[in-house]
């Protein structure tokens, strides 16, 4: 009996000195659902006296534990990112007070792989699919040359207005395509328009006068004019000096302008590309002359200055549309119905979603989560 009484005590003893191995037991696992894989789950079981856990990762394709991280205690999931495909192990040390090591574990290999079709877009899927075969059907209905309506915009019907005017009077045509350069695709879209109002000048004759402040738009300016005055069949019309450089500068552009404008007096001013502080300059200064202003801008800290001192403004997608609206390609024009029949739609599906939310029906909201 005594002999016993001393192995239980001594097994004790042990038993405290050393702690057990596999206490921790962390286990890695890939998380459910993840389409795209690389998340994985790590569990482990907390040790006694444990001050911190330290958590470290190496692939198959490593030699040596990377430290990720460290945890003043295990939460019931932890998750981390692997590249998917490739055998991962993990590492937990759990230190005392001391920073001391009471116990480390390693996970058994794990392995993520991504899913061939990600299930939590399907209900995306299936929008992108539909509001493709809404464009497409609008922009083949536009080939067949069948009617497509859409909303008159005052502004551009006003650009033929415009000119008109300004061949009326015997006066110039002022066109600035905005400060910035062609990496901006506001000033790509004002060099677009500018193509469609030089047309204009040439057919009726008018005088054309085209700052810019950017070489590049210089170059692509002039081309676009001079394509424009062949098209009309008036190449005779074109002068390369239509299209000249003043600066790079901001405001000592928005001056030459302005000097433009109080010596020449152009009957229309066009203001379509990138502004920023200057808009205010040279639509105040168009407006003092008696000028029909038209401007365009996707600024929309620059909108409010251009509505205020011009007869006509171009607001946001208007800007961007103009050239589809001016030059009537089938492709264009179809393109933009089958993306307002999609805005239409959109408005309606958030107007619904807000009305059921609000009337305490969840399933409108379950039905994108899909």
């Amino acid at each position: 009996m005594k002999r016993n009484g001393f192995f239980l005590i001594l097994g004790l003893v042990m038993g405290a000195a050393v702690p057990l191995q596999g206490a921790l037991d962390p286990v890695a696992i890939p998380k459910e659902g993840e389409p795209e894989g690389r998340i994985v789950v790590l569990q482990a079981n907390p040790v006694d006296q444990a001050f911190r856990y330290d958590i470290f990762q190496k692939s198959e394709e490593e030699k040596e534990w990377n430290f990720i991280i460290s945890y003043t205690h295990l939460g019931d999931e932890m998750l981390f990112d692997i590249n998917n495909d490739v055998p991962t192990r993990f590492k937990v040390t759990a230190l005392d007070k001391d920073l001391n090591v009471l116990e480390e574990a390693v996970t058994e290999p794990v392995i993520t792989k991504a899913m061939w079709f990600n299930t939590k877009r399907i209900v995306r899927f299936i929008a992108m699919i539909l509001f493709s075969g809404i464009i497409l059907y609008y922009i083949r209905k536009a080939r067949q040359m069948k009617e497509i309506y859409l909303r008159p915009i005052a502004g551009l019907e006003a650009f033929e207005e415009a000119v008109g005017r300004a061949t009326e009077m015997g006066k110039s045509v002022l066109y600035v395509p905005g400060i910035m350069d062609l990496d901006q695709v506001e000033t790509i879209s004002g060099v677009i328009i500018l193509g469609h109002v030089a047309k204009m000048t040439a057919r009726y004759e008018a005088s054309l006068n085209v700052p810019v402040s950017r070489s590049l738009v210089m170059e692509a300016s002039r081309e676009i004019v001079n394509e424009s005055y062949l098209s009309e069949g008036r190449p005779d019309l074109f002068n390369p000096d239509m299209v000249h450089y003043y600066t790079d500068d901001q405001f000592a552009f928005a001056a030459a302008v302005d000097g433009i404008m109080l010596r020449e007096k152009p009957a229309a001013v066009f203001l379509q590309g990138k502004f920023y502080a200057e808009s205010l300059i040279l639509a105040e200064t168009g407006n003092s002359i008696g000028a029909i202003q038209i401007a365009g801008t996707g600024s929309p800290s620059q909108i409010p200055f251009f509505v205020t001192a011009c007869d006509y403004t171009l607001i946001g997608e208007e800007f961007f549309a103009a050239s589809a609206y001016l030059g009537k390609d089938p492709k264009l024009l179809g393109s933009i119905k089958g993306q307002d029949i999609i805005k239409g739609a959109i408005m309606i599906t958030i107007l619904l979603g807000v009305i059921f939310e609000s009337l305490g029906f969840t399933f409108f909201k379950d039905i994108f989560n899909l």
